[in-house]
C-alpha cells in the first residue's frame, strides 16, 4: 500500500483540510489506521468514539476532547456520519452537551449549538454492521453551512427545547420533541448525574444530556449535496 504522506500538525485552511480529507476518500479504515498508527478495535462495541478518533489524528485536528470545534483555528467541526448502501445516515449526530443551569439570558446566536454547527466538515463512512469495521470505506467529504431554511429549522427546535430545560421540564423532554434537533440522556451510565433544574425552580440532580441532529436532517443533508 502506497503510504498518504499526509503533511504533519493542523492544516493552515480550509482549502488544504478539504484536500486532506479527498485523500482519505476511498480507503477503509484499517488502511488509515495502519498509516497514522493507531490501533484498530475489532468493533465499536466499546470504542463507539473510534472512527471519529482516528479521522481527527489523519486530518490534524487539534481540540482533542476540549469543548471547542475540532478545527479552532479554522472555526470547522468535524463530524463522522455512518451511512448505508443506500448513503442513508445509520444513526443521529452528536452535536454537543446540552446546558441544563445557567441558561437565563442565552439566546441561539451565543449558543454552544450554533457555534458548532457554524462550519462543519462532514465525512460519511460505511457502517453498515454486516460489514467489517476494518473494511469500511471513507466516503468523499463535504464543507457545510446551514443554509437560512436549515438555520430556521434548528432554531426553532433549540429554543423549544432550552425554553423546556428552563421551565424545569427536562425530565419530560422525550426523542420526539423537535423536528430536526432531539435531546437526549448522554452518560456512560446511570449513576452519572449533573446539577438541572426542577419544575418548581428547585436543584435536582438528572442525567447529562446532549444535542443531537436526527436523521431526516442528516439525509436532507446529504442527499442535496450529493445528489443521492
Amino acid at each position: 500500500m502506497t503510504p498518504l504522506l499526509l503533511p504533519a500538525g493542523p492544516p493552515e485552511s480550509e482549502a488544504e483540510l478539504l484536500t486532506r480529507a479527498r485523500l482519505l476518500a476511498g480507503l477503509t479504515l484499517s488502511e488509515v489506521a495502519e498509516q497514522v498508527g493507531i490501533v484498530q478495535p475489532r468493533d465499536l462495541k466499546r470504542d463507539k468514539g473510534w472512527v471519529g478518533m482516528l479521522l481527527e489524528t489523519a486530518l490534524g485536528a487539534s481540540a482533542g476532547s476540549k469543548p471547542e470545534q475540532d478545527f479552532a483555528h479554522l472555526g470547522v467541526e468535524l463530524k463522522t456520519i455512518p451511512i448505508d448502501s443506500q448513503g442513508k445516515p445509520l444513526e443521529t449526530t452528536f452535536v454537543c452537551v446540552a446546558p441544563l443551569t445557567g441558561n437565563s439570558g442565552l439566546t441561539w446566536q451565543r449558543s454552544h449549538l450554533r457555534h458548532k454547527l457554524s462550519r462543519v466538515l462532514w465525512i460519511p463512512v460505511e457502517g453498515e454492521r454486516t460489514l467489517p469495521l476494518a473494511t469500511r470505506r471513507i466516503g468523499s467529504p463535504l464543507l457545510w453551512s446551514p443554509n437560512a431554511e436549515e438555520e430556521a429549522e434548528l432554531r426553532r427546535d433549540w429554543e423549544e427545547l432550552m425554553d423546556m430545560i428552563v421551565l424545569g421540564e427536562v425530565e419530560q423532554i422525550t426523542a420526539r420533541h423537535g423536528e430536526v434537533l432531539q435531546i437526549r440522556p448522554k452518560a456512560a451510565n446511570s449513576r452519572a448525574l449533573t446539577a438541572g433544574t426542577g419544575k418548581d425552580g428547585q436543584p435536582i440532580m438528572t442525567l447529562p444530556r446532549g444535542f443531537y441532529l436526527k436523521k431526516r436532517f442528516t439525509a436532507a443533508l446529504l442527499a442535496r449535496h450529493f445528489l443521492l
